[in-house]
């Protein structure tokens, strides 16, 4: 062997190595972000969607972007986390746009419109119908990029202390519940009220509220509902599938190089799966155990749900003739809605229910 070919080899070797090495690094720069998420840990679902996010951005950059997940409260409180999001005091949040329609209607096309379309259809609005880059457009006014993180799937209609039989029953009724749904229950006469999760159970022991809703039987086992209120309604019309999203720092996501943007949102679309897989098996097991400790399951009585999907459209109506962004969105929105309602009428539907009455009948 010629030593002097051997020696040559390695000088080139090792300075290609000398060229490569800074060009990898200027790929993989190293980024500390911090996600102030809108919920509690002891919600494994929702604030472990983030966790979710965190571990799998770490993971495809070789720990080079990192996203330290902290709770609700623990840098800002669940409903100021929009507003950290816009002024750069973090750079992202993992929280549901229901809790800021105060600034704008429009956000709730984001998470959910109550009397409206349920997870498979929403999906398929936000990423084939236009609706997410409707949204975008939308949310450039607050410097913050969405990106779909998360669904729950079809919620429950909340706790209550008394027995509901009709409408009637509902005025003066003091309710936690966030967003449009709000909006509408008041219609009804329900004084609702905006809480953080942390926040809820206290109100409902003291008996600050007459009734609360949150998500669904696994988190409000876990929020320990069932100690003061036994009557647990169904179905949460407002959230028959409920989307959280990350917001981003606008700022900060335009200085992200294109394989972080593209990792992130591969993360995030992650999430939006397993969420609501997670909540599907979950839900089934905890509806169960709920029934066990003495919960009373409780339909929603039929003129509360007619007068509510009538209130529903006439609000929307009401407010897309006064504001020409919520009118822009609704109008997608609606278009898209009545072909899917057409096309699940055809075969989702049916199927569905033909073996959900055969499944009662073994």
């Amino acid at each position: 062997m010629d030593r002097r070919k051997v020696l040559k080899g390695a000088g080139l070797a090792a300075a290609a190595g000398v060229v490569a090495s800074p060009a990898i690094a200027q790929a993989q720069p190293e980024i500390r972000w911090r996600m102030a998420s809108a919920y509690p840990k002891s919600l494994d679902t929702l604030f472990g969607a983030g966790e979710m996010i965190s571990k799998r951005v770490a993971a495809a950059t070789d720990n080079k972007f990192q996203i330290q997940v902290f709770a609700a409260g623990e840098i800002v409180g669940a409903l100021q986390t929009l507003d950290a999001v816009q002024n750069g005091t973090v750079e992202s949040s993992y929280t549901l746009s229901s809790f800021f329609i105060g600034k704008d209607p429009t956000f709730m096309f984001d998470t959910s419109v109550p009397w409206g379309m349920n997870v498979r259809q929403h999906n398929a609005w936000m990423h084939y119908g236009g609706g997410l880059d409707l949204m975008r457009e939308f949310m450039k006014d607050y410097n913050v990029f969405p990106i779909p993180a998360g669904q729950t799937g079809a919620q429950m209609g909340g706790w209550f202390r008394k027995e509901i039989n009709s409408a009637a029953d509902l005025q003066g009724l003091k309710m936690r519940i966030a967003g449009m749904g709000g909006q509408i229950m008041a219609k009804l006469g329900v004084v609702p009220q905006v809480l953080a999760a942390g926040d809820i159970y206290p109100a409902l022991e003291r008996g600050t509220l007459d009734a609360v809703e949150f998500s669904g039987p696994h988190d409000d086992e876990k929020l320990g509902f069932v100690k003061v209120a036994k009557y647990y309604y169904y179905p949460g019309f407002w959230e028959g599938g409920a989307q959280p999203s990350l917001y981003v720092n606008m700022d900060k996501w335009n200085e992200l190089p294109a394989h972080y943007k593209a990792v992130l949102e591969a993360a995030c679309a992650e999430a939006n799966a397993m969420c609501v897989a997670k909540y599907d098996a979950q839900n089934a097991e905890a509806i169960r155990r709920l029934v066990g400790q003495g919960v009373q399951l409780r339909a929603f009585p039929k003129d509360i749900m007619e007068q509510s999907y009538k209130e529903a459209y006439k609000l929307y109506s009401e407010i897309a003739a006064s504001n020409p962004k919520f009118k822009k969105v609704f109008d997608s929105w609606s278009a898209f809605r009545d072909k899917e309602l057409t096309w699940f009428r055809i075969a989702e539907l049916p199927f569905d229910y033909f073996v959900n009455s055969q499944s009662t009948q073994r």
